[in-house]
């Protein structure tokens, strides 16, 4: 029990490291979360911000889940008594919570997509690009890159019930549960931009940008 308690704590901490915060304040000399939709995240950079300062935001992100997922693969290889799908699955949901509240940051952070991808992608590459181009086809089509992102999240756990295969680890049943709470913590992200669909007046994103 205490492995899996340290590997949520490890998680945790470096899904807190908010790169939009700090880059924001080092190269616009401000809080991207005190600007535009308010979410320290890729979208918000790219619209405050800029197009270079956003695809760093968007690289950084998606590192932080790759190091929480080999981090729980290097605890797995060192402690055999774990569960190395268990610590799996905690570093992915942990890194993706720590990324919402990060504690580094008055536990106000961003919506957790790119790192959500990122875990996804390494987990099963299969599900990952399946969600992945899922998404990046609705984004083109409307220009919301939350539609985009809700609609992949739903996906994700359908997915995760007809594909057993190619897992980083042991497929076991538990990847079901897993999957329905990293969807359920992503669209919780986006209740804001589902009330905003809802009235018709969602934020679109704009490829033209600075």
């Amino acid at each position: 029990m205490v492995v899996y308690v340290i590997m949520a704590i490890i998680a945790y901490a470096i899904g807190s490291v908010n790169f939009s915060v700090i880059i924001s304040r080092k190269v616009a000399g401000f809080d991207v979360r005190d600007t535009g939709s308010g979410c320290a995240g890729t979208t918000n950079m790219l619209r405050s911000v800029g197009k270079k300062a956003a695809l760093l935001t968007f690289l950084l992100d998606i590192t932080k889940g790759i190091v929480a997922i080999l981090v729980s693969l290097l605890i797995g290889f060192i402690i055999k008594s774990a569960n190395v799908t268990i610590l799996v699955e905690i570093a992915a949901l942990s890194v993706v919570i720590g990324h919402t509240f990060p504690i580094f940051f008055e536990f106000r952070g961003g919506k957790g997509v790119a790192t959500s991808l990122a875990v996804i992608l390494l987990i099963n590459w299969k599900i990952g690009l399946i969600c992945l181009v899922f998404a990046l086809i609705l984004i083109i089509i409307t220009k919301m890159v939350s539609l985009g992102s809700i609609s992949a999240a739903i996906l994700f756990p359908v997915l995760v019930i007809f594909i057993r295969d190619s897992y980083i680890v042991t497929y076991d049943i538990s990847f079901i549960v897993f999957s329905i709470l990293m969807a359920g913590l992503v669209i919780w992200n986006h209740r804001t931009n589902i009330k905003r669909m809802i009235d018709g007046n969602e934020n679109k994103v704009s490829f033209h940008t600075k």
